[in-house]
């Protein structure tokens, strides 16, 4: 995947670690083998680079298999023991599930019939302690090792049998004997599905806060009682993500139980660990009525705002030509994403050789979708006919989105079209080019001949991954966003504080 950056040299050290930037705007969706060649090159090659990448990305980047990886560079690294170390601070603020995970990658692990390589030779000793110690630590906490077992019960065996770590005795009782003592959750687990009496269910899920999924698939007789105690005790992330499961089991249609669900939603608001992209996918998949709808989108246009200000007059082209369909998709949920955010100006424009200005009423997803209501996809390619649209306006940018195959055919081409902007506004703004279908490089090969700031990113049909846009644009420029990262500092670890799960 990554190919054209490990052929290179760091023979530009700007470009290349744009290069490498870029790269982390993509979504693995846990297939991380494409991306150890690259993470290998760059820790070896500019270790100090690498190390505050890692950390500047486990606090603002998006995707979790990217962080996991980065933590297994780090806690595996030789470079230094600070490294090392660092990796070990970041590995005791994920949960079960994830460390799982970094174990993986770090020792290896089987997909199928294949078995793939781990990323060290050996675990290192320190690694296995720090597992331990992780583990040692929810075992004190009876409460939050059931919580622990209750939503990741294999990776929690897997963490013991893989790295030959000893269980103590109330682990060895729940996880391994299947004997949980009669004062754990995951006895009352039994408990509930054991019980005919939906009032005593409800009662024993609320006191124990057991998960959604796992009540739900104990507790045969869903009544409205039962409903709601579940629902009290889920999150906001896990009431977003099960909106198609709780309407149909009517949830939608109980007031109490819809007044519970929307209170969930404004604490989402909040919630750090509520995904903006989860939302919008949510309610495609529950088809929610009109007043539900601007709830879960209001949870999405708070998050994003969360995650920075776009202080920048901005600018955002959707090619609207022929085979352009998803362009304009893109271009819907890249205009909701960005609107709510920007701190100044924002222009909108759909073109094929014609350029149409798209304004909304508003700033969520659903605004934005009336908006381009009319807009087909058909017509030759003029990239540059927007911009030339906007010098005539006098409608002055400093950084312009554009999505596009970048398969322009018709005059005026980008490249002239910015040049004589650039003569006319005396502002020569940055390009950031997000690249889906088919697409060539002509355009960015373009603007790089004339020294004009670009960046691509290229959308492969991953909806998720369009936040990673947001650094990219609320950044000065990208030499400003790389010192960013080399001024970020490692954390460090200091006393062992149990994390919650």
């Amino acid at each position: 995947m990554f190919d054209h950056l490990l052929r290179n040299a760091i023979t530009s050290e700007q470009d290349y670690r744009l290069s490498i930037l870029n790269a982390l705007l993509r979504t693995p969706h846990r297939d991380v083998a494409p991306y150890i060649p690259l993470f290998r090159h760059v820790h070896e090659n500019d270790p100090l680079f690498f190390g505050h990448l890692a950390a500047w990305y486990f606090d603002n980047g998006s995707v979790h298999d990217l962080k996991q990886l980065f933590v297994a560079f780090m806690v595996t690294s030789k470079f230094s023991d600070d490294y090392r170390d660092s990796g070990l601070c970041m590995l005791e603020k994920m949960p079960p599930y994830q460390v799982e995970r970094v174990v993986r990658v770090v020792k290896g692990h089987r997909a199928g019939k294949t078995f793939v390589p781990g990323i060290a030779a050996s675990v290192p000793r320190s690694f296995r302690n720090a597992v331990k110690q992780y583990l040692d630590a929810r075992e004190r906490d009876q409460r939050g090792f059931d919580s622990a077992a209750l939503y990741a019960r294999k990776s929690l065996k897997t963490l013991y049998a893989t790295l030959r770590i000893k269980p103590g005795d109330y682990a060895q009782k729940v996880l391994f004997d299947e004997k949980p003592p009669e004062d754990s959750r995951l006895y009352v687990l039994k408990k509930i599905a054991a019980c005919s009496d939906p009032t005593e269910q409800a009662r024993m899920i609320v006191e124990n806060k057991i998960p959604y999924k796992i009540a739900s698939s104990v507790v045969k007789n869903m009544t409205p009682a039962a409903l709601v105690a579940i629902v009290s005790v889920m999150t906001p992330q896990e009431v977003i993500n099960n909106m198609a499961s709780l309407k149909k089991r009517g949830a939608m249609g109980n007031v109490d139980l819809r007044k519970l669900i929307e209170s969930k939603l404004e604490s989402a608001k909040t919630d750090k660990r509520v995904s903006a992209l989860k939302t919008r996918q949510a309610m495609k998949a529950a088809n929610l009525d009109d007043e539900m709808v601007r709830k879960v989108e209001a949870v999405g246009d708070h998050q994003v705002k969360t995650k920075g200000t776009i202080k920048k007059s901005t600018a955002l082209f959707v090619d609207k030509s022929g085979s352009m369909e998803l362009a304009i998709e893109v271009g819907k949920q890249v205009a909701s994403l960005v609107a709510p955010i920007c701190a100044s100006d924002l222009y909108v424009y759909a073109f094929d050789s014609m350029a149409y200005e798209i304004k909304a009423r508003g700033k969520e997803l659903s605004h934005w979708e009336s908006a381009f209501k009319g807009i087909k996809a058909g017509g030759n390619t003029s990239c540059g006919v927007a911009l030339e649209a906007m010098r005539r306006n006098k409608f002055a940018v400093e950084q312009i989105v554009m999505i596009t195959d970048q398969g322009e055919n018709a005059k005026p081409y980008f490249a002239n079209a910015i040049q004589d902007y650039a003569e006319s506004m005396h502002l020569t703004p940055s390009v950031i080019i997000v690249n889906v279908g088919t697409c060539s490089d002509a355009v960015e090969s373009s603007l790089k001949s004339m020294d004009v700031e670009v960046d691509t990113f290229t959308f492969k049909g991953d909806y998720y991954s369009l936040p990673n846009l947001i650094p990219l644009l609320c950044s000065g420029t990208r030499m400003e966003l790389l010192m960013d990262i080399m001024n970020y500092e490692l954390p460090r670890r200091q006393e062992k504080k149990l994390v919650a799960v």
